[in-house]
């Protein structure tokens, strides 16, 4: 006779079975879809607002900084001012990027360039939209450029007000090294 200290549970296939789907159960719930992609936002020829300004403060340990005033013009937005402790007789590159974002001490949180032509983010280097700006032997810009198809406010999808404009370095090495960064700010 078998001793029953050592004898085995015998469970019957049902209870086993049934132990199995309890742990199929208990595992994660199926993971959600990926919200859709939003809808491309309509551009406007005219923007809400008459005047802004971007105060750019220095990033990646620069010493530049500079202001600009932005008004609507026929076809853009005019970007004029002045920004200095550049490279001197230097080529920078000044572009609009899709946040209005510079905390990062690399101004990386104000995302990508923001091309008002096409509405949405773009990957690109200084393309021209706004472009370049030139020092002088003084490392001093003085900037006079039109943002082509860009308006400010309104919302639209060239809507450039809320954005950041940022200055790229001219020095070898940190040819695309974001040195300045302001956030375009509607004025009263």
């Amino acid at each position: 006779m078998p001793d029953p200290a050592v004898a085995k549970p015998v469970r019957s296939l049902p209870a086993i079975a049934l132990l199995l789907l309890a742990a199929c159960a208990s595992g994660p719930p199926p993971a959600a879809p990926p919200p859709p992609e939003p809808a491309p936002r309509e551009t406007a020829v005219r923007g809400t607002v008459p005047r802004a300004v971007a105060n750019l403060f220095s990033a990646s340990g620069s010493l530049v900084s500079g202001r600009v005033v932005l008004t609507p013009v026929e076809g853009g937005v005019r970007v004029r001012g002045e920004v200095g402790g550049l490279v001197r007789n230097g080529a920078h590159g000044l572009q609009v990027h899709e946040r209005g974002d510079c905390s990062a001490v690399d101004a990386r949180s104000a995302g990508r360039y923001f091309d008002p032509l096409a509405g949405a983010r773009q990957d690109g280097a200084v393309a021209g939209d706004p472009g370049r700006i030139f020092a002088d032997a003084e490392g001093v810009a003085r900037v006079d450029l039109v943002v082509r198809g860009a308006v400010l406010g309104g919302g639209a999808g060239n809507d450039i007000l809320g954005r950041a404009l940022l200055v790229l370095g001219a020095t070898p090495g940190a040819i695309s090294a974001r040195v300045a960064c302001g956030v375009i700010t509607a004025v009263e």
